[in-house]
Parts: C-alpha cells; sequence; structure tokens
C-alpha cells in the first residue's frame, strides 16, 4: 500500500514538474530581418522585419519590437494586451541611410516567453 502512494505522488510530481517547465520551452518572439546585402553610399535602403509568434491574445502577445543600427537604437514598437500586433506573423518597415558600412540587429519579445534573440544583418556599402 505505501509503495502504491509512493508510486502515485512520484508521478504527480513529475507531472506537475513537467507542466512547470513546459511553458519555458514554449514559444519565444522571432525576428527576421530583409535588407540588401550590398548597397551605395548614400543610398537609402530599406529593411523589412518580420516578427512570428504562435499566438497574440490579451494573455500571450509580442511585448516589443527593437531595431539597432550601427548598435544605436533606432526605433521601438509597443504592444499590449489592448493594442496587438495586426497579424502573425507582422512586419514593420524603416528606411536607413548608407553612409557607411551598416549592422542592423532587431529583436522581438514575448510578453510571457521572452525573445529568440536577436538577429543581425550586415550590409557593405560601397
Amino acid at each position: 500500500m505505501k509503495s502504491r502512494i509512493l508510486v502515485v505522488i512520484c508521478a504527480i510530481v513529475l507531472c506537475s514538474g513537467i507542466l512547470w517547465v513546459a511553458p519555458a520551452m514554449a514559444d519565444k518572439a522571432v525576428v527576421t530581418i530583409e535588407a540588401p546585402a550590398n548597397a551605395a553610399k548614400g543610398a537609402e535602403i530599406t529593411v523589412r522585419l518580420t516578427v512570428t509568434h504562435s499566438s497574440n491574445t490579451e494573455r500571450h502577445y509580442v511585448e516589443w519590437l527593437k531595431i539597432w543600427v550601427n548598435g544605436q537604437e533606432v526605433n521601438k514598437w509597443g504592444f499590449s494586451s489592448s493594442n496587438l500586433p495586426e497579424a502573425n506573423p507582422f512586419t514593420r518597415e524603416i528606411k536607413v541611410k548608407a553612409s557607411g558600412d551598416l549592422e542592423i540587429k532587431a529583436e522581438a519579445s514575448c510578453n510571457v516567453h521572452g525573445s529568440k534573440g536577436p538577429a543581425t544583418v550586415k550590409i557593405a556599402v560601397k
């Protein structure tokens, strides 16, 4: 009898541990960057960010999207339960002047699970 109770207790603890850890491994916001590999000096280029996330509901949504050019934050879009992104995936575009080589970095974060990490592209300016 005691061994059955012990087995049941162990099963409950194991299952609750799996359920507790599972959300941490769930959906994180992911950004991809579309930009040309090369640009002429002085040209204005379009950088397109695409954010993918499994859900955008009042409880689980992309909380923010940021973009940096050569280490400087140039734009941030904030979202909330009452101001959700319009779709999944969703996109944002910015224009950047190519005065020298560019490193574009972007990151988005889920309000529950965080970010998959930043995406980075480099643009050679000639």
